[in-house]
């Protein structure tokens, strides 16, 4: 039996073919999203949902053709966007991502739109969530007529699929929306009143993993899952282990033991009643992609041409890594969600380390301590964690980033075997469904590399 792993990323969409029985992946399709509408909003950040569902079936169909041993197929996709649908299940409206920077404007003087919602409901809100953006647009008579529901676009795909009308939305991606009850596991009803969104425009939410229907063809569809959680359920196969991920952006993910609050840092559900705690950096692994476009355009304002630089900054930075005087990089060139206007710095700047070297060594060490100072604020209140997990390929590729993280941690790291983690997350849960396996169980075929570089 084998199951296939859908993920509908921001700027790929991967689907994976996945032996239910090893584990192994057997064939793996991504494809660029090319969904990107151009806007003359610099704040605007939409993708077409229409060419996101045409990326998808066609993914779906190469491995359909090139397998029909199918059970299941698990699906997950970018948390906070939000699409509006019609009363049939159409979109109304493109996909407003979680890039969306409309909730950073001023709704009044001095009080951006998430600050306003934020304020009026009690709940930490940032602009991205769908329902600050849904609050911009309520407020800028933006919502579509006819719009029966908003549900994020891994909803939209798995509904699509099995042609239901109506989304059935499941905890990790309600939550990811905002005004959110984890403890009731619903919108909070008073939250909503308060901030004059009706919950007629909110979609049922189950915090279970189950199946939704099924393709015409008769294969079982999951609920979607927030690939925040899917990479975890892809990447960690037992509790007690730090997820680290850098890609475009970083994360760093662990489970908790209970429900609690921890400054800067989103509590998210899981499956079966579980928690985890991430910490979710604006930036993260961009930031490198930044100093790569700086020394581009210094090269050609030099009047020469910059060729394979990711290779020669990770070389550059190898060279003064053990230099006691560096230089210290904030890589918050976004901001945070708390505090969206701050922005990064260079500190420790001297005659000697003022360098492309030290440069390039103090914003790849910047990436790793923004997460290691969100893991600090997650681990005092928490058990202790002894097993550290790297994904993405911000740390897949680069083995300078995967030492500095195994020294800073003081942990060996280990790296998951596919890189895909979280459509295989997804493709290990589509097993769940089809077989009845329990999720912990059916997360032990996952397999590592294992990476011993902090001694």
């Amino acid at each position: 039996m084998n199951t296939i792993g859908l993920d509908i990323g921001t700027t790929t969409i991967c689907g994976v073919l996945v032996n239910c029985e090893t584990g192994k992946l057997k064939r793996r399709i991504t494809l660029p999203n090319t969904s990107a509408i151009p806007s003359q909003k610099p704040y605007e950040r939409l993708q077409d949902p229409h060419i996101i569902m045409k990326l998808c079936k066609n993914i779906l169909d190469t491995l359909l053709d090139e397998d029909k041993d199918v059970s299941a197929i698990g699906i997950t996709g970018q948390m906070h966007g939000i699409l509006y649908i019609d009363s049939q299940g159409l979109p109304l409206s493109p996909l407003y991502s979680w890039q969306d920077e409309r909730g950073n404007l001023e709704i009044e003087p001095g009080m951006t739109y998430a600050q306003k919602l934020a304020r009026l409901t009690g709940y930490p809100m940032a602009t991205g969530f769908g329902l600050t953006t849904h609050f911009y647009n309520i407020k800028n008579d933006l919502v579509p007529r006819g719009a029966s529901k908003i549900c994020t676009i891994g909803d939209f795909v798995a509904m699509s699929l099995v042609e239901n009308p109506k989304p059935l939305i499941h905890s990790s991606n309600a939550a990811s929306l905002g005004l959110f009850n984890l403890l009731q596991d619903s919108f909070d009803a008073y939250a909503l009143k308060k901030s004059y969104i009706s919950p007629d425009i909110l979609p049922e939410v189950t915090d279970k993993l189950v199946p939704i229907g099924k393709t015409i063809n008769g294969k079982i569809v999951s609920i979607s899952i927030g690939d925040n959680q899917a990479s975890y359920l892809g990447s960690v196969s037992e509790d007690g282990s730090i997820l680290v991920n850098v890609g475009t952006s970083s994360q760093i993910s662990v489970t908790i033991p209970k429900m609690i609050s921890i400054p800067g840092v989103e509590i998210r559900p899981l499956l079966n009643g579980k928690f985890i705690a991430a910490g979710c950096p604006l930036c993260g692994g961009d930031a490198y992609a930044i100093l790569k476009n700086f020394f581009e355009k210094t090269a050609h304002m030099m009047g020469t041409e910059a060729k394979d630089l990711y290779i020669k900054m990770d070389r550059a930075a190898e060279s003064v890594f053990y230099d006691e005087d560096p230089l210290i990089v904030d890589t918050r060139f976004r901001g945070t969600r708390q505090e969206p206007f701050i922005r990064g710095n260079i500190t420790n700047i001297g005659t000697n380390n003022f360098t492309p070297a030290h440069l390039t060594l103090g914003v790849l060490k910047g990436i790793c301590e923004e997460l290691y100072q969100l893991y600090t604020a997650m681990s005092l209140p928490c058990k202790s964690y002894t097993k550290l997990i790297g994904s993405g390929n911000g740390i897949r590729k680069s083995p300078l980033l995967q030492k500095i993280f195994s020294m800073r941690f003081n942990m060996d790291l280990s790296i998951p075997l596919y890189e895909e983690e979280a459509s295989y997350g997804m493709a290990l849960m589509g097993l769940c469904l089809a077989s009845g396996m329990d999720s912990e169980k059916v997360r032990k075929l996952i397999q590592y590399k294992e990476v011993k570089t902090h001694e």
